[in-house]
């Protein structure tokens, strides 16, 4: 009922909710692609998905001010996707926030949180008790540990978290976002899963992590175990969106191996035959 609701305010008002990667790397040092962040714009409101290395100024550049960076969801607490959380605190807070952060994630990430607060202690003493201006609300970080389900809701969006595997991590989750006139479905970082299809079933958006399966082979025994355990190869993202049926595949957390990306779009058109884009750094996809 409440995505009814959604529906008919988007044709009353014009929504226009989009996807803008902010980051489309993994580990490796790429300065061509950041670390895994993306954003979801409804209306004004600028919701972030993951906060790579580099999280910050991809925002900037894509347009976003700081006093939108209030909100934030993460998939899971590998580094690559959590290692801008700090920047993605405190940057903000020093220029242009001027409310509360809220973050969002699995258990673990009120810890992570708190720690980071206890070691930039000194930074916030100064920043807020020295004689630099400063908005003591942009400072206040409520972070929450979130289980399965509707996690968050506002007059823009509505958050659905699920589980989805992620080798021995014990908390994994993808995000489904229902925005008035549009969804959009993160895998976050997961092995093949019915259940993220499910999850993403029609959706206008799917962004699904991928490693190309014909590079792997090239691999290590141990980084092939590795990867199958904690990755989705190019003809099982094609197997997922062949049951979602999603209007726009977007290929994000690239792990192509060697391969170039037609090679790896082709591995997933094996399986499903929908527009399939091959992500870049601060491409906007509506």
């Amino acid at each position: 009922m409440r995505l009814w609701l959604f529906l008919l305010c988007a044709a009353a008002y014009g929504q226009d909710t989009r996807l803008v990667l902010l980051g489309t790397g993994t580990p490796n040092p790429d300065p061509q692609r950041m670390g895994p962040a993306s954003a979801v714009i409804s209306g004004d409101r600028v919701y972030i998905v993951d906060c790579g290395p580099g999280v910050v100024r991809r925002a900037a550049e894509a347009g976003i001010r700081m006093d939108q960076l209030t909100r934030l969801f993460v998939t899971h607490l590998h580094s690559d996707h959590t290692a801008g959380y700090p920047d993605l605190i405190l940057t903000p807070a020093v220029t242009g926030r001027r409310e509360p952060f809220e973050a969002y994630g699995p258990p673990g990430l009120r810890a992570m949180t708190a720690h980071i607060l206890a070691a930039w202690k000194e930074d916030l003493r100064i920043r807020l008790h020295g004689l630099e201006p400063s908005v003591p609300e942009a400072y206040v970080v409520r972070a929450h540990d979130v289980k399965p389900g509707e996690i968050y809701h506002d007059q823009e969006v509505r958050v659905i978290a699920f589980a989805v595997r992620h080798g021995s991590w014990k908390y994994a989750y993808g995000y489904r976002f229902e925005a008035p006139d549009k969804v959009i479905v993160f895998s976050g970082d997961t092995t093949y899963s019915e259940e993220l299809a499910r999850q993403a079933k029609g959706c206008d958006i799917l962004v699904h992590e991928v490693y190309s399966e014909k590079g792997l082979r090239r691999r290590t025994p141990e980084w092939q175990r590795y990867h199958a355990a904690f990755h989705t190869s190019a003809p099982d993202v094609g197997r997922i969106a062949a049951m979602a049926q999603p209007r726009k595949l977007v290929l994000n957390h690239l792990l192509p191996m060697g391969e170039t990306p037609e090679e790896v779009v082709s591995e997933v058109r094996q399986h499903f035959q929908g527009e399939v884009i091959y992500g870049q750094d601060l491409e906007v996809i509506r």
